[in-house]
């Protein structure tokens, strides 16, 4: 079975960076697609970024283009959400997902989608 576990969040001042991790234990991550998703308080969920691991596509959704870059690991079992000019409005819950085997990002940018597997979130606190 696959199980996520995602880190890295923290309370980061308006204009600066982090990277939050998302681990994978499980067989076969090169055939998963991986994707973040991020709840603030009182707002639906919204996806960020995916990456396609079979071949290291990635997609954004418009708030996270220019800003965020999304990148695995296949060594390390890894996928990392790489956050710069961090912004107020990026406060929020974030979460791994993944779909797969032979996982592609299509599903994870269609509203209310549900990934095969979820991780634990991690909170993003971007002070202004």
């Amino acid at each position: 079975d696959v199980q996520l576990q995602a880190s890295g969040g923290g309370l980061v001042r308006a204009g600066g960076s982090l990277r939050l991790s998302c681990a994978f234990s499980g067989s076969r991550f090169p055939d998963y697609a991986i994707g973040w998703f991020r709840q603030a308080p009182g707002k639906a969920r919204e996806w960020v970024s995916c990456i396609r691991n079979s071949d290291g596509r990635t997609w954004h959704a418009d708030s996270a283009k220019g800003r965020f870059t999304i990148t695995s690991d296949n060594e390390a079992l890894t996928t990392y959400l790489k956050m710069n000019n961090l912004k107020s409005e990026d406060t929020a819950v974030y979460y791994c997902a993944a779909d797969g085997p032979y996982g592609t990002c299509g599903g994870f940018r269609r509203e209310g989608y549900e990934p095969d597997y979820w991780g634990q979130g991690t909170l993003v606190t971007v002070s202004s």
